[in-house]
């Protein structure tokens, strides 16, 4: 029972007969005491810690006692005069050093499950407190953390791995992991049989070793790790904090891992499997992470997801086709088109817009990568193809006996299977390979795929896996016409590459301003197959002769737009468009485009000025969005609306409501802090950051989510409200704001719910945090905006070369190889 002592203040003012002083905070201690205190914003912690103990008789030092709220949040000089405002019930109790003393003395002394189990879950508390992670990680805390996880198991090793995750939440403090953790760790994710609570903080761990890449690192940072082992902990000395200012630890950063780190440990973790009669090396936790996708923990699988779009982000030239291949094996893709449906809430939507922009940007990776007939992948797929016809030197198809007939599309290996049970290549019969005879303008397969790479390479090899009757009956088809009439097939299908590419804007890498889901991307290989047998079937309807290729690509290309415009269509009518369409249909309907449209804007050249602008626009928006950022806006502090099902992944940290309803955000010049003050009503604010007290860790920063909270009751921006969404009232359901978004924390809940004034508010800010976070739009007005500025500079460079009447070329012929070295590159573009 507490009991209520006299007032206390801690204010430094002179002893004269005023009124009595106003108490500010209630301050309970240890024994159960509750004193009411007058606590002056002004001074330091420190002296506010002071002042209480000496009124208070406090026996020990003050620097043994820190204060506490009730949420256990230690109160510092950058939140005392927030908690005093606000009228925070306080705690005295024992400092950081002192709990970090406690609890490396309980993870390193004999286990009692019971005690062990309440210091991890104070550790995980506390690991986020620099003045604790200090004393924790100075006396050897992250070893003793990490002997934990290597030989506990069920909810301690959970907690253990929650403590751990919010440490490598911050930028400091764990760059002594060894890399036989990362092994331990990928052990613990590969796991299928490990509960929900043990796998996600794995996964996140992975995800932030992956991302503490020396390449992307500030500055140059140090590497030393100690390499004694005291006491038998395989983990002795790896305590490096990386703080300034601590003493017998490492004063190195974390960015001593990464991508090739990380996945070196996952191939050595990897196990062999038999597919297709073929014996290869698999990874093991890509298929664990992979299968989790599917699982029905939201939470789970949102973790999962952003481990992969770590790993595609920061693959490395020396791994990133391996990890392409490894997962291309296990439908990733089709697991992601599976999220896309069956996903109800705004939690999973950013991280699946991540993962395309990924794919994009592995797509274009693929596309710009020539071939190189030198490696054993490429000389497969090319044998792969040419037996796929079934030919011999002469042109003469083979026998059928013996040979696959096609597989479906869930059942197809796209990196490995090559259609031959001994899997054995014959390089010294490529010389008798004609390539002509299967569509192509010559033997030369590095000319041949010189625009479209690896991704080209890939897709003609797809579709011989997927229906090699077809194939084989569509090469001896053509075969089979005089040579003005064939249609190359291999020119063909790297042709509907190209289209392909345009349609989905692969570009470059990081370029996606998709801010909609689009499955068919993610299908990519399934519809170029279908788009090749549109091609071959219009050519043949439309009586075609060699120099009619263009117009039939042309017709091709309407049909792409027109069939693929609509993401959300069912596959069945995209099927059915692609494979069933009438030549008739299909080009009255193109004359119709034809008659609004200019010729000139589908020649090769000019398709390369857009995409050139594409980027241009990409850029200026980019920066346009984050300047809006720094400039500022006012915001609703909405009230957040939990989600239904176990499946949430959305918690609030602080589950009081601010009685200010507004708040205004500005982020700093140097993009590491929003700053921000909440008022009762819209204030003037001053440029510059001295009217903002409060900020936000931008590097706290996970995701922005929208569609969470709902509008105060009598709170109307700009003194208007949605019709269809109307504002909270005492009694009502919450309905959330379509203006609504939450900044969602690295540590797990949000950090801001808040409600913008309008659309364009809205979409200014939610992508601008999203251009902070990765190289990503999700609005439709953004995505639109650069779209306009694309065309309106497309169109002033075409009137620019129109008014001086030039001629625009289809393509350029290659000028002949310089005869001696006197030259030099151009640096014009």
């Amino acid at each position: 029972m507490m009991k209520s002592g006299p007032s206390i203040n801690t204010a430094l003012s002179p002893s004269s007969s005023k009124p009595a002083l106003v108490p500010t905070n209630t301050v309970s201690t240890k024994d159960g005491q509750t004193v009411r205190a007058r606590i002056d914003p002004t001074l330091p912690v420190a002296d506010v810690v002071r002042q209480l103990c000496q009124n208070l008789k406090v026996p020990d030092h003050p620097a043994l006692y820190a204060l506490r709220d009730e949420q256990d949040e230690l109160i510092t000089d950058e939140n005392l005069r927030k908690k005093i405002k606000e009228k925070v019930n306080l705690k005295l109790v024992s400092s950081p050093v002192l709990e970090a003393v406690d609890i490396v003395e309980k993870l390193g002394g004999k286990w009692d499950d019971k005690n062990l189990k309440l210091a991890l879950y104070s550790l995980q508390k506390y690991i986020q407190e620099e003045q604790f992670a200090n004393e924790f990680l100075k006396r050897n805390g992250l070893a003793e953390l990490l002997r934990v996880i290597t030989f506990s198991h069920g909810n301690t090793l959970a907690y253990a791995l929650k403590a751990l995750q919010n440490l490598t939440s911050l930028d400091h403090g764990w760059t002594g992991i060894p890399t036989q953790f990362i092994s331990k760790l990928i052990q613990i994710i590969s796991n299928p049989h490990n509960l929900v609570n043990v796998s996600r903080p794995a996964t996140a761990i992975l995800k932030r070793l992956v991302e503490a890449d020396p390449r992307l690192a500030p500055t140059a940072t140090s590497n030393n790790q100690g390499n004694s082992n005291k006491d038998g902990n395989p983990f002795a000395n790896t305590s490096g904090s990386g703080m300034p200012g601590s003493s017998g630890v490492n004063q190195g950063g974390v960015w001593n891992y990464g991508f090739d780190v990380v996945y070196d440990e996952m191939i050595k973790d990897g196990h062999e499997s038999l597919e297709w009669g073929e014996k290869k090396q698999g990874i093991r936790v890509l298929e664990t992470v992979v299968q989790r996708l599917s699982s029905g923990d939201a939470n789970m699988a949102i973790d999962s997801m952003m481990l992969i779009n770590a790993l595609l982000k920061n693959a490395s030239d020396r791994h990133w086709e391996n990890l392409g291949f490894e997962l291309e094996r296990l439908n990733v893709r089709k697991a992601v088109v599976r999220l896309m449906a069956s996903n109800t809430t705004e939690d999973l939507t950013s991280s699946i817009l991540e993962f395309q922009a990924n794919c994009i940007s592995l797509a274009y990776r693929r596309k710009t990568t020539p071939i190189d007939t030198d490696s054993p992948y490429v000389r497969s797929a090319l044998d792969l193809i040419w037996k796929s016809a079934r030919l011999n030197p002469q042109g003469l198809q083979k026998s059928n006996k013996g040979r696959r007939q096609g597989h479906n599309w869930d059942d197809v290996d796209l990196n490995h299977y090559t259609g031959e049970e001994n899997h054995v290549v014959n390089n010294d019969q490529d010389e008798y390979k004609d390539w002509e005879q299967l569509g192509f303008e010559s033997d030369n397969m590095r000319v041949e795929f010189s625009r479209v790479g690896l991704l080209g390479l890939d897709c003609l090899k797809t579709l011989c896996l997927y229906d090699q009757e077809w194939f084989a009956e569509t090469v001896l088809d053509q075969l089979s016409r005089p040579v003005e009439r064939r249609c190359l097939v291999g020119k063909a299908s790297n042709e509907v590459v190209e289209l392909l590419s345009e349609h989905w804007a692969i570009y470059a890498p990081g370029y996606s301003t998709s801010s909609s889901f689009q499955p068919y991307f993610l299908t990519f290989y399934r519809i170029h197959a279908y788009t090749v047998k549109f091609f071959l079937r219009m050519w043949n309807e439309s009586g075609a002769v060699a120099s009619d290729f263009p117009r039939v690509a042309a017709l091709v290309q309407s049909q792409i737009r027109v069939v693929l415009n609509d993401e959300s269509r069912p596959w069945h009518e995209v099927e059915r468009d692609l494979l069933n369409s009438e030549y008739r249909e299909v080009r009255e309907r193109q004359m119709r485009e034809l008659e609004l449209q200019d010729d000139l804007v589908r020649k090769p050249p000019v398709r390369n000025l857009r995409a050139k602008l594409y980027k241009d626009s990409f850029e200026f928006v980019r920066s346009q969005r984050i300047l809006c950022l720094m400039q500022g806006a006012w915001f609703v502090n909405g009230l957040s609306i939990p989600n239904p099902g176990s499946g949430s992944i959305r918690e609030s940290i602080s589950i009081k409501r601010s009685p200010r309803p507004w708040r205004f955000f500005r982020l700093d010049k140097s993009m590491r802090y929003l700053h921000y003050i909440e008022s009762a009503v819209k204030i003037p604010i001053r440029g510059g950051l001295e009217d903002l007290p409060e900020r936000i860790d931008v590097s706290l920063l996970s995701e922005v989510v929208t569609n969470t909270c709902a509008l105060p009751h009598n709170i109307l921006p700009n003194g208007t409200t949605p019709s269809d969404v109307p504002p909270y009232s005492p009694g009502s359901p919450l309905v959330a704001s379509p203006l609504s978004f939450s900044l969602m924390s690295t540590r797990g809940g949000s950090l801001a719910d808040l409600v913008a004034e309008n659309s364009t508010c809205f979409s200014d800010w939610i992508d601008g945090f999203n251009m902070l976070l990765g190289d990503h739009f999700t609005t439709k007005e953004t995505a639109e905006f650069v779209q306009a500025l694309t065309e309106i500079g497309l169109k002033i460079k075409l009137l620019d070369l129109s008014g001086e009447r030039v001629e625009i070329p289809d393509s350029l012929p290659l000028p002949p190889l310089p005869l001696n070295t006197d030259f030099f590159f151009s640096d014009f573009e």
